[in-house]
């Protein structure tokens, strides 16, 4: 085509070939991509996952087993040492990674569900059903949460199920509080009026029009859950009420907080590890948090 001649117009009713965009979880874990702080949280949780899940098959030792003198220092005859009883610690770490970080991530999704549920209804239909959860949800916020938890725990037995249940039963006002705030946002947009115009119910309205959009803050809150069930965990374990029957890194640090001086190395690594879980999962929410956000994800 030369300089003079102008490029074909479309004719009248022809139609333009579709631009391609990206969708918004594309687009999101693009934009979580580019934040350091959420690839680096990402890379150390997947090794912590992949050290307890694939750990026993090349470290083959029961944490449970007593396989040396108590308080063998860290070295060849245990890499990282035994505990007071005698018990390996490199191989209580490898196990108790799973029992851990599964307390975390069951007990934030019952803290969420719980939380999401309240929250949506409260938000939702407003009047005395909003004053009733809110009432509940002031009752369980004002209550000290580990207290609540030994409670439960002492009550139910110190089993891991038990531990996660109390765990999440006590974590939920956060996130339906904050649920609430979005759905009162959200309920009185136009595009909710729209569908309930066309005929929509209120369970669609709640499940399909609002929560979709109300999920953003709530999956960061769903993230920070986890980091904060496993400090929970470790806290009823240091207090005596984890389950003996089962290895954990906070129960690690329990049954060996009376001995740190004669074995630093017996509450000194499990503690590092649970430090080290919990910070790579708060910067994965930052990294979420940053993905999420449409200011940024606009910028890209």
């Amino acid at each position: 085509m030369s300089r003079t001649e102008k490029p074909a117009m479309p004719e009248p009713g022809s139609v333009l070939p579709a631009t391609p965009t990206a969708s918004p979880a594309m687009a999101a874990l693009r934009q979580f991509a580019r934040s350091p702080s959420g690839v680096i949280g990402a890379a150390v949780l997947l090794t912590l996952v992949a050290i307890t899940a694939f750990g026993p098959f090349f470290y083959p030792i029961d944490p449970l087993d007593i396989v040396g003198a108590p308080f063998t220092a860290p070295g060849a005859d245990a890499w990282l040492g035994t505990d007071y009883l005698g018990r390996d610690e490199l191989a209580g770490l490898i196990h108790g990674g799973r029992a851990t970080l599964t307390v975390g991530a069951v007990a934030a999704v019952i803290t969420i569900v719980i939380g999401v549920t309240i929250g949506a209804l409260g938000g939702f239909f407003g009047g005395a059903i909003a004053a009733l959860l809110g009432k509940i949800t002031e009752f369980f916020q004002i209550l000290p949460p580990l207290l609540f938890a030994m409670v439960l725990v002492t009550l139910f037995g110190q089993t891991l199920t038990t531990i996660t249940i109390a765990i999440g039963a006590v974590s939920w006002p956060t996130a339906a509080r904050l649920t609430r705030a979005e759905f009162l946002r959200l309920r009185g947009l136009d595009f909710v009026k729209a569908s309930r115009a066309a005929g929509a119910g209120n369970g669609h309205l709640i499940l399909r029009v609002v929560l979709p959009n109300a999920l953003p803050p709530v999956i960061v809150a769903a993230t920070l859950a986890i980091g904060v069930a496993i400090l929970f965990e470790g806290g009823l374990s240091f207090l005596g009420l984890g389950d003996p029957n089962t290895m954990s890194w906070g129960l690690m640090i329990g049954e060996n907080r009376n001995y740190v001086l004669d074995g630093w190395w017996t509450v000194t690594f499990p503690g590092a590890a649970i430090f080290v879980a919990v910070l790579a999962i708060s910067l994965i929410g930052d990294g979420i948090n940053d993905a999420l956000n449409p200011r940024l994800r606009r910028r890209s």
